[in-house]
């Protein structure tokens, strides 16, 4: 283990975590982690518990990142898999899961996540930590205050004694003014996996250190995942029955749609042959009027191929990135799917979402008394942020020329640890923080 510095930046993610440190000569490093012979300084958010039956009796252990989806993968589905469970931490119906026949709350999952991160990187973990939050946290009545609540005791667990809480967004928009040099007024959209938050921040780096004043701020529950299930609600779900009917008595009846919201998270879609979901699939088949399409359904499951539909819809909406068309290459159970996606097509998909993050985005500007020329600068950061109609309707409204991208994974966690070597963190802070 390395030496631990004096404050470490936290961008706990939906879907990735990343860790910077900060330096005592000002500058930042983030933790690195090797897989497989890859570096990656970005950390998939994800925790796999199971027992190890070697020895004379079981032990429980646990993963994350791309060891826990090696352990899912290796174990096929005997194991509790757990995703983007930031969703979960305003969420005041959430309480606990239970994991090896014992109660886990959200501040036990954050806690373990990062004690085993701070491992993997060989990091100890320094006393202070500046963490992001998104502007609006996911879910229906999320509970701010709850959310904060349940960060701070899993922070306090691994030893942190001060604990400063920051908009995802400001950080971002404190990395991105670090290349200033004249007073300008930021926008900064970042589009995490669960949500997509924006702030409105007036920079002057004059003087003997950087200046702001937040304007605004909002937000949105519409990011990187629901562009995904785009993908799968158009190619993917049809050609396992949804929309097709069945016969119940002289009735005809659609499929329940039930059956098709277990998309929106693979592992659910892995555990799903082990409910009673699928054994009412099998019956189904029996009286769908297209029961080929309820048997590739049942072969997928069969296959627990679930894993590979996410990484093949992750690559196809890469492809639609870069160019005007994308496959979508799939191969399991009954399933045989190649099919070209265009740009077009996925643009009309994502229409809506892509509307409703500009509705946010006049929330913004409206909060903060501005029009589209009174911002100078636009900085899109996040993994959505390469999806060209989300990009093109920033172009669209503010000018391609003050639109700029970078740094689209580590922005925010390197912001966070550049704020905390301020001498006066204030400015910087969270409502309530």
């Amino acid at each position: 283990m390395t030496q631990a510095p004096s404050t470490l930046g936290l961008d706990f993610g939906t879907t990735n975590s990343v860790a910077s440190l900060a330096r005592p000569d000002g500058t930042t490093a983030a933790m690195r982690f090797s897989h497989e012979g890859e570096r990656f300084e970005a950390c998939r958010s994800v925790l796999c518990f199971w027992k190890d039956e070697d020895g004379a009796s079981p032990r429980a252990m646990m993963e994350i990142g791309p060891w826990a989806i090696d352990q899912f993968l290796e174990l096929g589905g005997d194991c509790r898999f757990i995703q983007s469970f930031k969703t979960f931490a305003a969420s005041p119906f959430f309480q606990s899961t239970t994991i090896h026949n014992k109660a886990w709350y959200f501040e036990d999952l954050l806690s373990a996540y990062l004690r085993r991160l701070s491992e993997r990187a060989g990091a100890r973990w320094p006393r202070q930590v500046v963490m992001g939050r998104p502007v609006r946290f996911a879910g229906a009545q999320p509970d701010e205050a709850l959310a904060r609540t349940r960060y701070e005791t899993a922070l306090k667990r691994l030893g942190f004694e001060t604990i400063h809480h920051v908009y995802e967004p400001v950080a971002a928009a404190f990395f991105y003014a670090q290349r200033l040099t004249a007073p300008a007024t930021i926008l900064v959209a970042d589009f995490g996996g669960g949500t997509s938050d924006f702030s409105i921040i007036r920079f002057d780096p004059g003087g003997v250190r950087l200046r702001a004043e937040a304007l605004s701020h909002s937000g949105i529950g519409i990011a990187g995942d629901a562009f995904d299930q785009k993908i799968i609600e158009h190619v993917v779900a049809p050609l396992f029955g949804k929309g097709s009917t069945f016969r119940s008595g002289d009735k005809s009846l659609p499929v329940p749609l039930s059956y098709y919201s277990r998309f929106a998270q693979w592992n659910q879609l892995s555990i799903m042959r082990h409910t009673k979901d699928y054994a009412d699939l099998v019956k189904l088949r029996h009286v769908s009027d297209q029961p080929d399409l309820i048997a590739a359904f049942i072969s997928f499951l069969d296959a627990d191929a679930s894993y590979i539909l996410y990484r093949a819809v992750a690559q196809v909406k890469m492809q639609l990135s870069q160019g005007a068309a994308g496959r979508f290459l799939l191969e399991a159970g009954r399933l045989n799917l190649d099919r070209t996606i265009t740009r077009t097509e996925f643009d009309g998909w994502i229409g809506d979402d892509v509307r409703a993050v500009q509705s946010c985005v006049d929330e913004a500007l409206s909060r903060a008394n501005l029009r589209e020329a009174g911002v100078d600068r636009v900085f899109l950061t996040g993994g959505s942020s390469y999806v060209p109609a989300l990009r093109e309707s920033f172009e669209a409204r503010f000018g391609g020329e003050k639109i700029e991208t970078g740094d689209q994974f580590v922005s925010i966690a390197h912001g966070l640890a550049l704020i905390a070597q301020q001498d006066d963190l204030e400015p910087w802070l969270a409502r309530g923080a």
